[in-house]
């Protein structure tokens, strides 16, 4: 590694982690509906869409409300969403007059994007009009980030609240987190990289000759506004094909940075959020310390791996550092390095570099990130809300083992909390393993894959690992624009998001009815040491003792039988 290496790594964390603080507190001010900077500016508009909407932002709803609410929304995007994509090309903005998609493709998009996913076995300059693009993803970029905000707020409502039965509002919700928490910073990314050289424009692509003489058609259109809420979002779906490993959606070092940073960005501030609703920072404390020592075991094991030279190549007179086939010359292993571990931490998919090519570890890495349920940062709302799920399930286990009625922050956990508990934990299993199983044990299925071996299997396995973790990368050699893929894994991604979505919103629900006991001196503390590492060791052991298996005889076969 370099100097301008660590400078990277350095310079990433200062720009996540100094204004997370301030962004939470921010974030909580908005969700409760207090003034804010933006208030003067926003309200009025917050206000308007209430109005037409014929919302009354006093109004609140129990869980149950709140459920039908989301999934009420969530269908009618996905509808719409279904529809612009079948039938494109009999709609407006667009130049190049491409076809409308094959249905169970506009399926597994519009499902992609509803669920926060954005997986695509499509490329995007060559299959999406412009309003596809622009009406139909973008939207769902924000609105799916916005619903993961809504739940999460409703949960941290149900922890910090008591002797109520209701959680807030759905609608009221959704309109703050998107009018507050995505559209400026948003707003404010999109030009920078406008600035950068990403395009923004409803221009014809352009046809140009290249140096060798050979005719080339270079795509446009309105790139920037989509890349912006795709990382801010952590939605990840690309504008163009390669995603930001593309010069038209990641041109220099310095987009490069901000795009890589804004994946976490918002999930990091939202567990400052967490400990305003709660009334204890030391609690978002705690989980930020489990959130970045995970990261950085995985940090540090993908870039270990990375930089080992390749044994096939031991016999070559070459020389070797870093291999970098499938890598972004521009950036280099490290950059590339720092954006796979953070977009598969965060449910975010997007890639400046083909994690196909990546290292045995490296690529396992990546799918560890996915498997334990995206809580290391994850999702906006999403990643908090797993973390959350997880931080129950540790402090139940303390309960068994000091033999005490297992509380979290006051709130005894019951029968029926661990129940919902047990449930979230099926998820990403039948995701994964029943979904992933089906899939290699078909003939016509299986012809997928590209590489024969441990190689080929990984492909598979990290297809259904990012569908049913709503991450939306891939291990490029996986040919899944298939009709079973394409239904297969828009069922994985549905069990994925609403298989958590809805167990918590009833968790939620049942902690906000529970009064609220003194916490003293026998409690069990979980804002210190002792904690962090039981539940870091929580998140690992139910992780590991689920995918071990599957990951023995993926990337771990591997990265043995290539002589490592």
């Amino acid at each position: 590694m370099h100097s301008y290496d660590y400078w990277l790594i350095l310079a990433f964390f200062a720009v996540v982690l100094i204004p997370a603080p301030f962004l939470g507190r921010f974030y909580y001010k908005v969700m409760e509906g207090q003034r804010t900077w933006l208030s003067p500016i926003l309200g009025p508009v917050e206000r308007g869409c209430y109005r037409v909407a014929g919302v009354d932002p006093q109004a609140e709803q129990s869980w149950q409300k709140y459920a039908l609410a989301l999934l009420a929304f969530n269908l009618t995007g996905f509808l719409l969403l279904f529809a612009i994509l079948l039938f494109q090309d009999h709609l407006p903005l667009n130049p190049q007059n491409l076809p409308g998609q094959e249905w169970t493709q506009a399926f597994n998009t519009a499902v992609s994007f509803m669920t926060n996913t954005n997986w695509q076995s499509y490329s995007g300059e060559a299959t999406l009009s412009y309003l596809s693009q622009m009406v139909g993803l973008t939207v769902q970029n924000f609105v799916s980030a916005a619903t993961g905000l809504a739940v999460l707020v409703a949960l941290c409502r149900g922890i910090g609240r008591k002797s109520t039965k209701t959680l807030g509002n759905f609608w009221v919700d959704m309109t703050r987190a998107t009018l507050y928490g995505l559209l400026p910073l948003c707003l404010l990314l999109a030009l920078f990289l406008v600035w950068q050289g990403v395009p923004q424009t409803f221009a014809h692509y352009v046809n140009a000759v290249t140096m060798q003489g050979i005719d080339q058609v270079i795509p446009l259109g309105p790139a920037a506004s989509q890349i912006a809420i795709k990382q801010l979002g952590t939605n990840g779906g690309g504008f163009f094909g390669v995603n930001s490993a593309h010069p038209f959606e990641n041109p220099t070092a310095w987009s490069n940075l901000f795009e890589v940073s804004s994946i976490i960005l918002i999930p990091v501030a939202l567990v400052f959020t967490f400990g305003h609703y709660v009334k204890d920072l030391r609690q978002s404390r705690a989980i930020i310390a489990c959130m970045l020592a995970l990261f950085l075991i995985g940090g540090a094991t993908s870039l270990w791996a990375e930089y080992q030279p390749n044994p096939t190549l031991a016999n070559v007179a070459v020389e070797q550092t870093a291999p970098l086939e499938g890598k972004e010359a521009r950036f280099g292993t490290t950059a590339t390095v720092l954006w796979s571990v953070t977009t598969t931490a965060a449910s975010n998919g997007s890639v400046n570099g083909m994690h196909d090519s990546l290292n045995p570890l490296s690529g396992m890495v990546a799918m560890i990130n996915m498997m334990v349920g995206e809580v290391i940062f994850g999702g906006v709302g999403a990643g908090l809300y797993g973390m959350l799920l997880n931080v129950l399930i540790a402090v139940f286990l303390a309960g068994l083992m000091i033999g005490r009625t297992p509380e979290y922050l006051g709130k005894k956990l019951q029968a029926r909390e661990v129940q919902l508990l047990v449930v979230t934990l099926l998820v990403m299993p039948v995701g994964v393993l029943v979904l992933g199983a089906i899939a290699a044990s078909l003939p016509g299925p299986v012809a997928a894959v590209s590489n024969p071996g441990a190689h080929g299997f990984s492909q598979l396995l990290y297809a259904y690992t990012s569908a049913s973790a709503n991450n939306g990368s891939a291990f490029a050699g996986f040919g899944a624009n298939t009709a079973f893929h394409n239904l297969m894994l828009g069922f994985g991604m549905l069990i994925g998001r609403f298989g958590y979505i809805l167990p918590v919103l009833a968790l939620a629900g049942s902690l906000a009815m529970k009064k609220t006991a003194p916490i003293g001196q026998n409690s069990f503390p979980t804002h210190g040491p002792l904690f962090v590492t039981l539940l870091t060791v929580t998140i690992l052991l139910v992780g590991g003792l689920t995918f071990l298996p599957t990951l023995a005889l993926g990337p771990i076969a591997e990265h043995l039988s290539m002589g490592f």
